[in-house]
């Protein structure tokens, strides 16, 4: 959902070759049931959504807070609420909202709890690949279509933006309307402000919940989320619903928590459009290297034209030159033991939504696989394991020590990361492929 879509729980590229999406939403919830889903199928897509896509993992075992230390938080926390109140006027909003939106609102320590619980370790891709895009998930992406087939082709017409993408971005967010989140936002919001860690971030985003309960779109109770205030069926933040959300069924209420997904299917298909969507455009093509390939070649900089990579023996599964969608770049997830794909500009339109690759690719290709397309069909380095943040962070800085600089230790193997990798393993005559592997830290330990 990049830029203000971005969702803030950092979705960070970890070694093994995977980015972990973003967390799902609170996995408690009971799943409702849906047409053509049996009660059975909706609880294993309940157990895969978690394991898909969880950033974090469960919580190490922690004293529970103290009831004198809840009682001295709320009590600051509601202080808190008094001034932040005056700040909010300041920003438009009314004393009735604020009255209404903070009746009864008390500290939340398990928000704080999630918050600070950061993940040391995270999912290979093709761990997360193989749940995202599960033969579960597919089966029920196709139920979850056929269900909505009506709306989805209206959204279509409307936005350009293929239903299936539109679908798979539900499946990914909230396994297709089960998994909403039943936290109350403002409480979630206003919590995380106030124990500072990103409280400007929260803050803006209180102000902005603020705003869509002054315009009436939903009661301040209804106002329901993830841990972290992510909203509705396809997860919008605040701020984002109030820049892309739609009302699509013309009820005068931009409704994207209700049982009725319209709205919030078509706010995505419009923030995918806002972004440049270009209908017809693949997010990208499996496709297969040829002998002797320049692996330095393999960079998000660097694209060309699909004739040209076909020229440097770049062909699709079919052995045929894939059909020319524009610019093209060629991304090796998991280096030269992985799957290649020849991805187009409606790639970095989906990194809007997410910024993990693992995220962008699990979304297309559930998509394509909702549409009845193959299973991805290269090999994965399976018995490779990703890094742990510790290892991720030792990494980067053994890489800038040995003169290949990461420019930070932040434990996210980015672009500068993947190209101080490739240059390291360029310098030291291995496949420069920029894959940060354990079998890469140990060489440079």
């Amino acid at each position: 959902m990049r830029c203000i879509m971005r969702k803030w729980v950092a979705a960070s590229l970890v070694a093994g070759g995977a980015m972990a999406a973003e967390a799902a939403p609170d996995s408690s919830l009971r799943p409702a049931q849906r047409p053509g889903l049996l009660a059975q199928e909706v609880q294993a897509e309940a157990i895969q959504l978690a394991a898909a896509t969880a950033m974090r993992p469960a919580a190490r075992p922690t004293a529970a807070i103290q009831e004198p230390e809840l009682a001295a938080a709320d009590l600051n926390f509601q202080g808190w609420i008094r001034a932040f109140q005056n700040r909010a006027k300041a920003q438009g909003v009314s004393a009735p909202v604020l009255d209404s939106a903070f009746a009864g609102v008390s500290y939340d320590p398990e928000v704080v709890r999630r918050d600070r619980n950061q993940s040391e370790f995270t999912k290979t891709i093709w761990d997360y690949l193989d749940s995202a895009a599960s033969e579960l998930r597919v089966k029920n992406g196709k139920a979850a279509l056929q269900a909505q087939r009506a709306r989805l082709d209206q959204i279509e017409a409307t936005y350009g933006v293929e239903k299936e993408i539109v679908v798979a971005v539900w499946g990914l967010e909230s396994s297709y309307g089960t998994f909403r989140g039943k936290m109350d936002v403002i409480r979630s919001l206003a919590t995380l402000a106030f124990d500072g860690r990103r409280g400007a971030f929260f803050e803006g985003q209180l102000v902005a919940a603020l705003k869509i309960l002054q315009a009436g779109d939903v009661a301040a109770r209804k106002m329901t989320g993830s841990w972290a205030g992510a909203m509705g069926h396809t997860q919008f933040i605040p701020t984002s619903y109030l820049d892309y959300a739609v009302d699509f069924t013309g009820d005068g209420k931009r409704d994207i928590w209700s049982d009725n997904p319209a709205d919030a299917l078509a706010s995505t298909a419009a923030y995918l459009k806002k972004f440049g969507w270009v209908k017809g455009q693949p997010w990208g093509v499996e496709v297969s290297l040829p002998e002797g390939f320049d692996y330095t070649l393999a960079d998000r900089e660097i694209e060309k034209s699909s004739s040209d990579w076909a020229a440097l023996g770049i062909k699709g599964l079919d052995g045929r030159p894939v059909a020319d969608h524009g610019p093209a770049a060629i991304l090796l997830p998991a280096g030269s033991a992985g799957a290649a794909f020849m991805i187009f500009g409606n790639f970095a339109v989906l990194e809007r939504y997410n910024t993990a690759d693992a995220y962008v690719i699990g979304v297309g290709h559930l998509a394509d696989r909702i549409k009845g397309g193959a299973p991805i069909q290269g090999s994965w380095p399976r018995s490779d394991r990703a890094l742990t943040l510790s290892e991720r962070e030792e990494m980067q800085q053994r890489l800038t020590r040995a003169g290949f600089d990461t420019e930070g230790i932040d434990g996210k193997i980015g672009p500068k990361t993947i190209g101080a990798v490739r240059d390291y393993q360029a310098a030291k005559g291995l496949t420069p492929d920029g894959y940060a592997s354990l079998h890469l830290l140990q060489e440079l330990r």
